[in-house]
């Protein structure tokens, strides 16, 4: 870091004027946001602010936190790429705990720059669904830069799935899984392995004899340690049922991506206390597993206490669109505040980085979207975002849209 930036690093700024929704549910009809060095330190309808501050006026304007959208695969399956580029599956083995997402990412997929207009600061990137068990996930911030400066945590999850889709690629190839048994059977049978690996570990460190490592039983490890959660694709009730099952078996935690017949079971869900991804719900009916895909979703869910977040699955839905699939869900019933936690706080939370993300309070990363309205209003743009407290997106440089200072 140079000098410049490190003397910009001690320079307090101020958001005047806007509304903020802060994405806890708390709201300031306009206040003075207040940050330093990429952390919010303030906010409040009142504050005295020094003479000479680096002070911008944002009246009329509404700040939220940056969006954070938990399950995308963007820079692994790269916009306007040929299909032999798609990194998101390495179909050959239908077990592939060692593939790492962070591998494969692309930080000048162009999905990054239009994450930006859309207001999303983050998103977790996923290995895809054609295997029982894909590889690791990596969460990242979504400025494009050197892959390690994007980073928020490497590896975030174990992505495994259910369904369709492993049974569609590895039936013609005339190996497991074949049907949905066969899918249940290859994850319960990774876990037992990486117990059993676990086991030899162990004891040869007791005799002091180093063991022969293996990439894919110490990632399915990390997983039974506690360290990552399982992220299982499911569409379909039975699915969303098994994967809760397999993952009471080994005791380990379990995150439900997709969920779309999630409203069907909710009350059974809220007792498993499951977390859920909901999405890609602004879509065609393109496969059988789609068939009771609805809006409601969102709405059943909450309605029965079940913690879900919403999200685009980019690129099946562009992940600039995050804030028009969080409309939809008001239009279905769920009330607006909760929408927008659908988005913000709730994702943070199915990722467990909660304590950096996710909504505007103190001590939390300086991550904001500035609109021109109701952000779950499809008609409202972006005017900036902000990650790290870096303007980072302009929809207009000239600065029409807004003065620069006051």
């Amino acid at each position: 870091m140079d000098k410049g930036s490190h003397e910009m690093a001690g320079v307090k700024k101020y958001f005047t004027g806007a509304a903020v929704l802060t994405g806890t549910g708390k709201i300031f009809k306009s206040a003075v946001t207040v940050f330093q060095g990429g952390k919010i330190l303030d906010i409040s309808e009142r504050m005295d602010i020094p003479e000479g501050a680096d002070v911008t006026d944002l009246s009329g304007l509404v700040v939220t936190p940056g969006f954070i959208d938990a399950h995308v695969h963007m820079g692994l399956c790269s916009e306007g790429f040929p299909a032999e580029m798609d990194d998101t599956n390495d179909m050959t083995d239908p077990v592939a705990p060692q593939l790492r997402a962070i591998d494969a990412l692309y930080p000048d997929d162009t999905a990054f720059r239009e994450a930006l207009s859309g207001g999303v600061t983050c998103a977790q990137t996923l290995p895809g669904s054609g295997n029982v068990i894909g590889g690791q996930g990596v969460i990242v911030k979504t400025k494009p830069d050197v892959t390690e400066r994007m980073v928020v945590r490497a590896p975030s999850c174990l992505k495994a799935a259910l369904g369709e889709n492993p049974v569609r690629v590895y039936t013609p190839k005339g190996k497991l899984p074949g049907t949905r048994m066969g899918s249940a059977y290859l994850l319960r049978d990774a876990f037992v392995r990486a117990q059993n690996y676990i086991g030899k570990h162990m004891a040869a460190v007791k005799k002091d004899e180093p063991g022969e490592r293996d990439l894919g039983m110490e990632a399915v490890s990390m997983v039974l340690d506690g360290l990552l959660p399982l992220s299982v694709h499911c569409h379909r009730s039975d699915d969303i049922q098994t994967a809760i099952r397999i993952a009471s078996e080994f005791r380990i935690a379990c995150t439900i991506e997709h969920c779309t017949e999630g409203h069907l079971i909710a009350g059974w869900l809220a007792e498993k206390r499951a977390r859920v991804t909901v999405g890609p719900s602004l879509t065609a009916k393109v496969k059988i597993e789609l068939r009771n895909k609805t809006w409601d979703t969102p709405l059943k869910l909450w309605e029965n206490g079940v913690h879900f977040c919403i999200i685009t699955d980019h690129p099946v839905i562009p992940i600039e669109h995050l804030n028009v699939c969080a409309s939809l869900a008001v239009k279905a019933g769920l009330p607006p505040e909760e929408a927008l936690k659908a988005v913000t706080l709730y994702a943070a939370e199915h990722l467990n980085i909660q304590d950096r993300v996710g909504s505007l309070e103190p001590g939390k990363d300086a991550d904001m979207a500035v609109w021109d309205g109701d952000p779950l209003d499809a008609r409202s743009k972006v005017v900036r975002t902000f990650i790290n407290g870096e303007m980072v997106y302009d929809r207009d440089p000239a600065g029409r849209t807004l003065p620069r200072t006051a």
